[in-house]
């Protein structure tokens, strides 16, 4: 498992080795002690990056997405809207039960061709999900396996499907209607796609509109329109 240390994570997060400290202090930043000296792994630093993002206002949302862009600045041109192509797009997505929407969204997933095992993708979902849901309260869920599945998948891909009527995916009696399968190559991109997801799903009126679109053609420019922004 790689780690980093002080000066190494306060490069990553374009922050000072003095804010790295205080972070571990009050908000729990994952780490340990090697020889005295602090290390944080980097699986557990993305976990946590990725809770805080669930907990973001678009202000904090928008740092995030910069930190990662520079950290990782592979795909420098990549879009939500390129990874969601139409034939990852259902609508209407008609599974009835928590266990067959994760199962319909994986096998969507496969459409193109870049991730191949849809059982062993949904069986990864099904065990993040059971660890920690990813329903949120405005409908959506935002499933993904705890780590990359990096070997049935050729690069990332997402899929996103909305249901007709909302179905019970989380305790609580929690309704969701509009799901998406993020399946990241590696954790910096699965992090930086959630971020921008997160910005694009709490500017107002939109959701509304997702969930008024009758075809994966129309569900895409939506996409592509939402997204368009946050690029410039």
């Amino acid at each position: 498992m790689e780690e980093f240390d002080v000066a190494g994570l306060a490069a990553y997060l374009h922050i000072t080795p003095d804010q790295v400290r205080k972070l571990v202090k009050q908000e729990r930043l994952p780490s340990r002690r090697v020889g005295g000296e602090l290390r944080f792994p980097e699986a557990e630093v993305h976990h946590w990056l990725e809770d805080r993002i669930g907990v973001s206002d678009e202000g904090q949302l928008l740092k995030v997405e910069a930190a990662l862009e520079r950290a990782a600045p592979a795909h420098p041109t990549w879009s939500i809207a390129e990874f969601c192509s139409v034939e990852r797009i259902a609508i209407p997505l008609n599974s009835r039960t928590r266990g067959s929407a994760i199962r319909d969204m994986a096998k969507l997933a496969t459409a193109g061709g870049l991730m191949w095992d849809a059982p062993a993708m949904a069986a990864a979902v099904l065990a993040r999900e059971d660890l920690h849901p990813t329903a949120l309260d405005n409908g959506v869920a935002m499933l993904h396996p705890r780590r990359p599945q990096t070997s049935i998948l050729a690069d990332s891909v997402i899929a996103l499907g909305i249901a007709p009527q909302p179905l019970p995916f989380a305790g609580g009696g929690q309704l969701t209607d509009i799901f998406f399968l993020i399946c990241s190559f590696d954790d910096a991109s699965h992090l930086r796609i959630l971020a921008r997801l997160s910005r694009m799903i709490a500017v107002a009126g939109w959701l509304e509109q997702l969930r008024a679109t009758e075809s994966a053609v129309e569900a895409h420019q939506l996409l592509a329109e939402a997204e368009a922004p946050l690029l410039e």
